[in-house]
């Protein structure tokens, strides 16, 4: 039987493990990059394991989230990152050089090569033929030191793509349209393979916005074949060592095939406030607009710009409607800038922004109150944008172009000709703002430099086999890591600093729960189903354990938000019986009983203790979760000697 390019990739990775779908496999990992709102954390869980320089073939710090220096905490955090890298033999990447994903696409990403990123969209790399996953920052840790990147061996979809995108249909109304098909549930356990005869009219940035949205799916990862597209976009970005060709077999086999026609697209749109409440452009051509933004991981390369800068060329935005453009890294801004295309943005009305994550993670931007926001980011969750009562829609460049010059949700198609932008055969190419890592004979000597919102990483306690906790939070499905640790402005500068961050810990369902969790000393947290579902920020799982949560029961859970649990040492929880979950009031005393021997058997029984009434929750642990678990989270066991 034939491989999927994965496969392949996974199978030149493979360190242990058995490429049986479900069963645990231990991953090589030759590349890392970290970004500001993770990355603080994951360099200090990378110092506490005490290995003095990294072991991969290239880590990469990059600064990206926390830009907004509204006082000395995201200074003093670049500080740290700075110094501390330069320390450890990683690269730097400096504040205003761009977003981790799309410099990583342009300047270091490696077809064939292994990443893990501590951002969610780090799967943008599959872009350009990487097999990259986003974790959390303790795993990214592990990595550096040169651990294995562990993960359950994943089913393989294929989308085969036919005909030609239409003018003003796009790559991101491709994965809106397989959002609609899958939902945000749909891809989870399964790395999605781009392929058929429509790939070879995608670009790498056309492609990394496609793998970049695979992340909304619940997908484990998503890639496209190395080809000749592939070898192009690198010689341009003068890098064409790198290149190399990768495709399935023929005969590889799937677990599931979608097939998606290019030429019957339409635009599409997602509403509020989930990346799967899919539907055409057309239909919403009523509604008014107050804002919009172009930019994020998804939408912010050269190509993207350069059709935003041609259709706003000699027009002005609508005047009820803000716009803002944030260009995806230093080389693109540099090249609009010099071929005029700047110039056409900045005279339409629209406000530039600098080359950051920026409106995308909450940092500035919100919209009005009850605002009609179009974005061309990823993630329209409730409150993400700032202003909890905003309305955000996903949107491609086009669209978002579209809506800014008539103040209504407008179809693309209907207004302008169709725009005619080529791939450059040449990127400028300037690195100077990646800054390399000390030699190994001066970082010895070198100092960390750590500023007072810098706190330690908080203590996980072990497990007994038995644990009585209070249920200090019911929730329902879909709960997003916004939900449990919100991002934003006023939240993401305290980062490096759990104790300060504990206070937001799910602000978003119940203002009262950090106080409540603290004071119960153990509690417990009932979801529904998908719980954990978005970003791969490890805080929403550190938070709540500092906060004294031991365990997580729900009905399913997002893979990367599940292994941050167990890295965390909370002990996550399936319900065998999901209508056990409408039984259980918040606040009601619970009894966890044979927890190990539980573990074991892949079944646990939960007394009620307010009702007397019992029911049971399921695990599939492997043994290397379970002495995590025992150990009372992944840095305790390795610091035990655990691999």
């Amino acid at each position: 039987m034939g491989m999927t390019i994965a496969q392949k990739i996974i199978k030149n990775h493979l360190v242990s493990g058995d490429m049986t779908v479900g069963s645990e496999v231990a991953l090589r990992i030759d590349q890392t990059l970290t970004q500001d709102a993770t990355g603080t954390m994951a360099y200090l869980e990378f110092e506490t394991m005490g290995i003095p320089r990294v072991k991969t073939e290239f880590s990469i710090a990059y600064v990206d989230h926390n830009t907004l220096q509204c006082g000395f905490e995201n200074s003093d955090d670049h500080r740290y990152l700075q110094t501390v890298t330069a320390k450890h033999g990683v690269h730097f990447s400096r504040p205003g050089n761009g977003i981790c994903h799309q410099v990583h696409l342009e300047r270091f990403g490696k077809p064939g090569k292994t990443l893990i990123g501590s951002d969610s969209h780090t799967p943008t790399g599959g872009g350009i033929g990487m097999l990259a996953f986003g974790a959390g920052g303790l795993d990214v840790a592990v990595a550096m030191g040169g651990g294995a990147y562990y993960i359950t061996m994943p089913k393989m979809f294929k989308v085969n793509l036919t005909g030609k995108l239409r003018p003003y249909v796009t790559a991101k109304d491709v994965s809106l349209e397989l959002l609609r098909i899958l939902s945000v549930k749909g891809g989870v356990g399964a790395i999605v393979e781009w392929g058929g005869e429509g790939v070879a009219t995608l670009t790498v940035p056309e492609r990394g916005t496609i793998t970049n949205m695979g992340t909304e799916l619940g997908a484990t990862t998503s890639i496209f074949p190395s080809d000749d597209i592939t070898r192009q976009f690198l010689a341009a970005q003068g890098r064409e060592e790198d290149y190399v060709p990768l495709a399935s077999d023929p005969d590889a086999e799937y677990d599931r095939i979608i097939d998606i026609d290019l030429s019957t697209l339409e635009p599409m749109i997602a509403c509020p406030h989930s990346p799967d409440n899919v539907v055409k452009v057309s239909s919403l051509k009523d509604v008014k607009v107050d804002q919009v933004c172009i930019g994020s991981c998804t939408n912010s390369s050269l190509m993207d710009l350069l059709k935003v800068a041609a259709m706003l060329k000699g027009k002005t935005v609508h005047p009820s409607v803000s716009m803002s453009v944030s260009p995806g890294s230093k080389q693109v801004l540099t090249m609009l800038s010099n071929c005029g295309a700047l110039s056409d943005i900045l005279a339409s009305g629209a406000r530039v922004l600098e080359c950051a994550c920026g409106p995308c993670i909450g940092m500035g931007f919100s919209p009005n109150s009850g605002g009609v926001s179009l974005r061309t980011f990823n993630r329209n969750f409730l409150g993400r944008s700032g202003t909890k009562d905003g309305q955000v829609y996903l949107v491609s460049p086009e669209t978002a172009v579209a809506a800014a010059l008539t103040g209504y949700i407008t179809d693309p198609t209907t207004i302008s000709e169709p725009l005619e932008i080529q791939m450059p055969d040449k990127f400028l190419i300037n690195d100077s703002a990646v800054l390399a890592p000390l030699p190994l004979e001066e970082a010895a000597q070198a100092e960390v430099l750590r500023g007072p919102n810098i706190k330690e990483f908080p203590k996980s306690k072990a497990f007994t086999d038995s644990l009585d906790a209070q249920l200090v939070l019911k929730v329902g499905d879909n709960i997003t890591t916004d939900h449990i640790m919100p991002a934003g402005a006023k939240i993401l500068p305290y980062r490096s600093n759990i104790p300060f961050l504990s206070r937001f810990c799910f602000e978003v369902c119940d203002p009262t729960f950090s106080e409540r969790a603290k004071a119960a000393g153990d509690g417990i947290i009932i979801g529904g189903s998908n719980y954990g579902q978005g970003s791969s920020r490890e805080h929403a799982a550190l938070v709540p354990m500092y906060l004294g949560i031991r365990c997580v029961i729900a009905k399913s859970f997002a893979r990367i938000h599940v292994a941050n649990l167990i890295n965390a040492g909370i002990l996550p929880l399936t319900f065998e019986n999901p209508e056990d979950y409408d039984n259980l009031n918040q606040d009601a005393m619970l009894h966890l009983s044979d927890i190990f021997s539980g573990m074991d058997n892949g079944k646990i029984t939960i007394t009620d203790k307010t009702t007397g009434t019992s029911f049971n929750a399921v695990c599939a642990f492997t043994d290397r979760q379970k002495a995590i678990l025992k150990a009372g989270g992944l840095l305790n066991y390795t610091k035990e000697g655990g691999q």
